[in-house]
Parts: structure tokens; C-alpha cells; sequence
């Protein structure tokens, strides 16, 4: 299943835009919906993976890559201690979990503090840590530099029932293990959206990640597929991006 972009929002008003899009496309489909549900979740600045878990098992992980074709990081992800290498009983005979694959500040900080007492060269910030040390030839390597990771999606499932909205969709992925951002809600119309952007943005300094936006997706599955998708977008999800952080510095 292919791993598509988003598109991006930067404004309150693009922001209603996407909104009233999002319900003249359905109605334009003959459903009528007063205000739409959303869910909300931080936008990660990390690297996005694809994993398949077979009977249970995880046989691969890749990352994004062009979309169709991503880089073989199994042995890497292995190493991550928050990742389930095999599910409870109860999982689908057929799992494939896209997430998001990240490197928390207080890791990062310890890993440039080992960098300086090495004499090495320090990494400018998690997400090229984070990219860096999944891409590592060398799996011991990977493993000690002490990456986290977040389930956000299903892509594909066989053997069990298919979840009816995207927030059951993490609950049923909490439930077989995977670790869920606690930040993720579900709000209601272009309002909900931008008072939980607003909400997210005042808490962005104390979170313990970096982020670069949010993303809202329609909730409704159903929905979601009559939405559909552009070439590599779909048109049921979008990212708001944050402002650039801006901090002084001595030249």
C-alpha cells in the first residue's frame, strides 16, 4: 500500500478552506453532513516506517522512500524497545502499521552529550538523529542510540474486522501492543480544528518530541473513501504546520 504525502495547511483561513472542501466533496457524492468529525494528532519530526506483522510476527519495516519502494531498516527497528516484535494472539493473521519512528529530546541530548565526551561530531536535531541511526549498517549501533516510536495507521489488515473510524483504528493498535501518542483528539468541524491547534502549539515546549504541525484526518473510514485521493495526497487529511521556532545565537 502505498505511503502517501499530505498536503499542507498554514493558516486559520487555508484551514477553513480544507474544511468546506472536505464537505462540498461529500455532498457533491450525495452525503450531507452538518459538521464533520476530525481527529487530531501531533505531526512528528521524525521519519515515517511501514510495518508488516505476519501471524503475529514482524517480517519487515521499511521506510517511506518514494512512496512505492523504501529502504529495508527490519534489523534496525528491531531495536527499538517501545516496537512489539510479536503481537497478542488476538492480532489479525496479517497487520501492516504505518508509525512514526523519532527520537525524544532527552535522548537526543544525551546522545550529543556521548558525542562530545567521544570527540565526535554533535547532530543539529532529533529528526537526523533519528534518521541516521535507523539507516545504520550496524544494528548495535542503532540500538544504543535509544529511538522511540508511535503507531498512527492501519494500511492493511486481513483476518479480522476493519475498524469503522480512525480513532478506534488506534485503540484496536494500542490494545495489540503498539504505543499511541496521548495527544491525539477528536474534534468537531473547522472550529474544533483550530482551537486543538491552538491547544497543541501552547503545549509544543513541555512535549517530550519534537513536532513540526498537526494533522487532521476525517474520522469516519467510511467517509474517507469517498473523499479518495489526489495522485499522492489524500483528500481527507491534511498538515497545519507550525511557524518556524526562532532562537539567538552567537556568530
Amino acid at each position: 500500500v502505498p505511503m502517501l504525502s499530505l498536503n499542507n495547511v498554514f493558516s486559520q483561513t487555508e484551514l477553513d478552506a480544507f474544511d468546506v472542501r472536505v464537505s462540498t466533496l461529500l455532498q457533491k457524492q450525495g452525503i450531507a453532513v452538518s459538521t464533520l468529525t476530525y481527529c487530531v494528532e501531533p505531526k512528528f519530526d521524525g521519519l515515517a516506517v511501514s510495518l508488516l506483522y505476519q501471524n503475529g510476527v514482524l517480517v519487515q519495516g521499511a521506510t517511506r522512500g518514494d512512496g512505492q519502494r523504501g529502504e529495508d531498516v527490519t534489523e534496525n527497528l528491531r531495536t527499538i524497545r517501545s516496537l512489539p516484535l510479536r503481537l497478542p494472539p488476538t492480532a489479525p493473521t496479517l497487520l501492516e502499521v504505518r508509525g512514526e519512528v523519532l527520537m525524544l529530546k532527552h535522548d537526543f541530548a544525551r546522545l550529543n552529550t556521548e558525542q562530545l565526551a567521544r570527540g565526535q561530531k554533535t547532530f543539529i536535531n532529533p529528526r537526523n538523529a533519528a534518521a541516521g541511526s535507523l539507516r545504520q549498517l550496524d544494528s548495535k549501533m542503532t540500538a544504543q542510540r535509544r529511538l522511540s516510536f508511535f503507531a498512527y495507521g492501519i494500511a492493511r489488515l486481513e483476518g479480522d474486522t476493519m475498524p469503522e473510524t480512525h480513532e478506534q483504528a488506534l485503540q484496536q493498535l494500542r490494545q495489540w501492543g503498539f504505543p499511541i501518542c496521548e495527544h491525539v483528539q477528536c474534534v468537531q468541524g473547522a472550529a474544533g480544528l483550530w482551537q486543538a491547534y491552538q491547544q497543541i502549539e501552547q503545549q509544543r515546549d513541555s512535549l517530550p518530541y519534537e513536532l513540526d504541525g498537526v494533522v487532521y484526518k476525517v474520522n469516519d473510514f467510511a467517509l474517507q473513501q469517498q473523499l479518495g485521493f489526489r495522485t499522492r495526497e489524500p483528500r481527507w487529511a491534511v498538515a497545519h504546520k507550525y511557524p518556524a521556532q526562532e532562537a539567538l545565537t552567537v556568530v
